[in-house]
């Protein structure tokens, strides 16, 4: 019997997260990671009056013991102390915790962390406590951030901070990530157990960051089976994708049959991403919000990636309005940060067809039939008890030597391209002349 429940969704109950200052920390001025994107988006979802039907929170920050739930103590310990003033003290340690260009230090790092997470770990209790359906975090998502190490602009893995306090009441959580980078650290966390299941819907070629994503990763131990990963080629289209999306999710939510769900809906894959390469529109991607949502289980939206700022603050703005079930205009409101969006001031640019589809009918369908069959190995949703985390969460998710050596393994390619790539000068990320596609302003302090 389909878990899906289709209909008006108005008496849902969503909570909005963010806090004004997590917009002002800058990774730097030639860095494409550009937190302004939530001023950009919050100043888009109150003035089309959004916050009217959002119950709106300003979250606390995050503590470090938080943090650390997840975190080695001696990484946070590092993140805390470095500034960009003393980091010439703690040089001998970028190389262990994979700080340099991709990852730099910044003027209140440790603290944008904890404001990131903090909203993200308040989000997910809102919806452990029943006080509401459906919890909105943008500045979270930040996917790529190891247990010892940061990696791909994050530092600390706020999603895997919010499945731990989601796991304290829901015995399954699945995780599904549409950012176009595979979602590489919240798998790696949770790839020997059953309990999350983890679905990234990724361009890979085996060199593209992380390098991660095959589709023969699926998991170790308990937790084989519950990694599936969908791997795609560049230019993948709207149809295509909408198709193989809903098609794949379906059939893991009626095999998984999550308790709730959390969703990352990095905005790089997008069409005309500074990063990315594919030619998704904003409706489309937001079709993937529309089509979870739909399931109508707890659940829990960040952002992620998203490098052409203007249309990230789009994105997200037209996914909280789906989120909310009130249709806006194609006409932006007026803001003052207006003229980000000149020259044609729409919610719906148009984005498609910039990048050579090499996603071919066959291939969709191949793929699609190859990743369906992985979720035959799942023999129905685990049976697990109803009961609380330990507080050594770490011991819930240890792995046996067997099972330490398949995530090695599988994770192996990734971690040799991400050292092929430190100290590379990607020409596609870094620049600030007329090739910056983005166009982006200067910031004001």
């Amino acid at each position: 019997m389909a878990t899906k429940r289709i209909g008006n969704h108005s008496n849902d109950i969503v909570a909005y997260f963010h806090r004004e200052e997590v917009g002002n920390y800058h990774y730097g001025e030639r860095h494409p990671m550009k937190p302004h994107r939530l001023t950009l988006t919050n100043h888009l979802v109150i003035s089309y009056g959004l916050n009217q039907k959002l119950d709106m929170f300003e979250p606390r920050i995050a503590t470090e013991e938080e943090i650390m739930s997840f975190h080695s103590a001696d990484y946070i310990d590092f993140l805390k102390k470095v500034t960009p003033e003393n980091m010439n003290n703690f040089s001998k340690l970028f190389s262990r915790y994979n700080v340099g260009d991709d990852c730099p230090v910044f003027d209140g790092m440790f603290d944008f962390c904890k404001i990131y997470s903090g909203a993200t770990i308040d989000a997910a209790r809102k919806l452990t406590n029943g006080s509401v359906d459906i919890s909105i975090n943008w500045s979270g998502g930040l996917h790529h951030a190891k247990r010892v190490e940061a990696s791909g602009f994050c530092y600390v893995n706020d999603i895997v901070l919010g499945i731990f306090e989601l796991l304290t009441r829901y015995p399954r959580v699945l995780y599904v990530d549409i950012d176009i980078h595979h979602g590489d650290g919240v798998q790696e966390a949770f790839y020997t157990t059953d309990r999350v299941m983890t679905v990234s819907f990724h361009k890979y070629n085996g060199d593209f960051f992380p390098g991660t994503g095959d589709i023969d990763e699926v998991g170790s131990g308990i937790g084989k089976h519950y990694s599936l990963n969908v791997p795609l080629k560049d230019g993948i289209d709207d149809e295509s994708y909408i198709y193989l999306f809903k098609s794949v999710m379906e059939a893991v939510i009626n095999s998984f049959r999550p308790s709730a769900i959390v969703l990352q809906c990095g905005a790089d894959s997008l069409g005309c991403d500074r990063l990315g390469c594919f030619n998704l529109s904003i409706k489309a991607h937001g079709e993937c919000v529309r089509f979870i949502k739909d399931f109508k289980l707890p659940l829990l939206v960040l952002g992620g990636g998203g490098y052409t700022i203007r249309n990230v603050a789009r994105c997200w703005a037209y996914e909280t309005s789906i989120l909310v079930d009130h249709e806006v205009s194609n006409d932006l409101p007026y803001n003052e940060y207006i003229d980000y969006f000149a020259p044609d001031y729409k919610l719906h640019p148009h984005l498609s067809g910039k990048v050579e589809n090499m996603n071919t009918r066959q291939y969709i369908r191949n793929l699609r039939i190859k990743v369906l069959e992985h979720l035959r190995f799942l023999n129905g949703a685990p049976s697990v008890q109803m009961q609380e985390i330990p507080p050594d969460i770490q011991g819930f998710l240890e792995m046996n030597d067997e099972e330490e050596a398949e995530l090695m393994a599988d994770s192996a390619k990734g971690k040799e391209e991400k050292e092929k790539q430190r100290g590379r000068d990607h020409t596609n990320e870094y620049y600030d002349n007329e090739q910056d596609v983005d166009l982006d302003m200067d910031i004001e302090g």
